[in-house]
């Protein structure tokens, strides 16, 4: 979203009347979202990860209106659903959802996207978040810390309206939490 902003575009997310029954509860979500970086806090188990998957396209609620910027996304009333591959927005889920079969290149080709936003190409994108001598291996191979960047790094190469990141530092220790956040801070900027 930071890019569209800097281009004199205005770009928001709308959730209205998210309703999605949950093990212990109903989450009801009405909010409009126009901040470049928007942060969700909540506990374990509050919906924060099933909003995220609501938004992504990987998930139905019994009642959803999501419009990113000018097109909707979803709209339970009207039978609407833009499925997650055609919605513009990367995803990096708790887990990274790399494939295991793959090299590293592989990973980050895809759904890559050459005619996409030019500030993400493939060699901007793995010059910044540093994994030039990562594209030979598998993932296997990778420690944790790499693991979460290449995740990044292919979010990024799909040229994302919008990129969404599950607890992004949650499995990691202080001295990987400290090294990945420069990454974050580098793809707003």
């Amino acid at each position: 979203m930071a890019d569209a902003q800097r281009e004199g575009h205005e770009v928001s997310l709308l959730l209205n009347n998210i309703s999605l029954p949950l093990a212990d509860f109903t989450l009801e979500v009405n909010v409009e979202i126009r901040s470049p970086i928007t942060v969700i806090f909540g506990p374990s188990g509050s919906g924060k990860t099933s909003l995220l998957d609501l938004v992504a396209g990987l998930r139905r609620a019994e009642s959803a209106f999501i419009q990113l910027g000018d097109e909707i996304l979803t709209d339970t009333s009207k039978g609407v659903f833009v499925p997650a591959r055609r919605r513009g927005i990367g995803y990096v889920p708790q887990d990274l959802a790399l494939f295991p079969h793959l090299s590293v290149r592989q990973n980050l080709l895809y759904g890559h996207r050459p005619d996409g936003n030019k500030r993400f190409t493939f060699d901007h994108i793995v010059e910044l978040l540093e994994v030039q001598a990562l594209v030979h291996r598998g993932v296997t191979q990778l420690s944790g810390g790499e693991k979460q960047r290449v995740a990044l790094a292919r979010a990024l190469l799909t040229s994302p309206r919008l990129l969404l990141l599950d607890e992004p530092l949650a499995n990691l220790d202080m001295q990987l939490k400290t090294k990945i956040l420069p990454y974050l801070a580098r793809i707003r900027d």
